[in-house]
């Protein structure tokens, strides 16, 4: 069964989609395709997520201005940039990647987009920015095969991340230290979340 999802949050992302072209956030080479709803290589084995996936996720996050957001497996710095977007200027979004020539791409797009976000490099073996925490939402675009606990923690109370999670996007909510967690509906097939 598919998770409700608010009037107000479906406009918000679509004026995010909106403010924020795909192409700018594709290499050169593929920037053609920036209008397929499907996923796009973009080097390094790494992919530009669907966009139709890509909203879906951002509607169960519903960030919130003034969020702290923490975008796992930032890519080619466009969901980061969304991410922004959504936050405002009161927010602060922090993107984190492991492969280097990814994240000199998507702190040069968002540089270039004039975008105030910032992506840092993963450390080897730590999921997320633990010392960077907590943060309100925290998105997630890889698989881990497993609920990301080491993520969670890295919520604040009232926090929600967004994961998809051996193939179904499952919303986990924090409040009062409990964990509440759902899927929801259709199957989603992403790279695997990597440590190393």
């Amino acid at each position: 069964m598919s998770i409700p999802i608010s009037d107000e949050t479906r406009e918000r992302v679509r004026a995010a989609f909106a403010a924020v072209p795909r192409a700018d956030f594709l290499p050169d080479e593929v920037r053609h395709l920036a209008d397929t709803d499907r996923p796009v290589m973009i080097g390094w084995d790494a992919t530009n997520s669907q966009p139709s996936t890509v909203r879906r996720m951002l509607e169960l996050l519903a960030v919130q201005p003034g969020d702290r957001v923490l975008d796992v497996g930032s890519g080619s710095g466009w969901t980061t940039a969304l991410l922004a977007h959504l936050a405002g200027r009161d927010g602060a979004v922090i993107g984190v990647e492991r492969v280097p020539e990814l994240v000199e791409f998507g702190r040069d797009r968002l540089s270039a987009a004039g975008i105030d976000a910032r992506i840092e490099q993963a450390t080897t073996g730590t999921l997320g920015l633990p010392a960077s925490a907590p943060f309100e939402r925290i998105l997630v675009s890889a698989d881990f095969g497993r609920v990301p606990d080491e993520l969670i923690e890295q919520l604040a109370d009232g926090g929600r991340m967004v994961a998809p999670i051996s193939g179904a996007m499952t919303v986990a909510d924090v409040r009062d230290g409990r964990v509440k967690r759902r899927n929801d509906a259709g199957l989603y097939s992403f790279v695997p979340l990597r440590e190393d």
